[in-house]
């Protein structure tokens, strides 16, 4: 980990995977902020619910045919972009790399992620979850090629 001349902030050199540290930062509950390429189009960042997975990949549900799954049906490529929330000490992690579009595991990928973001104790999200897993839904796999990563 470098510091920056005058900052007092530390960064990692740029790398192609998530590192213990980086994994355990995603494990949080935080929002990503996704974007997809869209060709002339200036990108539009989505927050996401995501999961990053074991072996080093980040993963979240979207509906099969939604706008993002169509742009990365034509264009594979994806970022995201997790930030510390406000009151803790900056860092963020951007992850860009290739995705695949996988028609498997959508719904469970679907209750795990309610259960980690949403308390499941609370009537009215545990009724709003009910219907979830039935939908369909695909999972989002990003393959990282690029991770950075800032803390302060």
């Amino acid at each position: 980990m470098s510091t920056r001349p005058g900052t007092g902030t530390r960064t990692d050199p740029e790398t192609a995977v998530l590192t213990p540290d980086d994994l355990e930062f995603l494990r949080r509950p935080l929002y990503g902020f996704l974007t997809v390429a869209a060709g002339p189009v200036p990108p539009q960042p989505r927050p996401v619910w995501f999961e990053a997975t074991a072996e080093g990949t980040i993963q979240l549900f979207t509906g099969p045919d939604t706008l993002k799954v169509r742009r990365l049906r034509r264009d594979p490529r994806a970022s995201i972009v997790v930030a510390s929330p406000v009151g803790e000490r900056e860092r963020w992690l951007s992850v860009a790399g290739r995705t695949t579009v996988e028609p498997e595991g959508g719904q469970e990928l679907c209750a795990r992620l309610f259960a980690r973001y949403w308390d499941l104790g609370d009537p009215a999200r545990a009724e709003e979850l009910s219907g979830m897993p039935a939908e369909d839904w695909v999972r989002v796999v990003i393959h990282p090629e690029t991770v950075r990563r800032f803390q302060n």
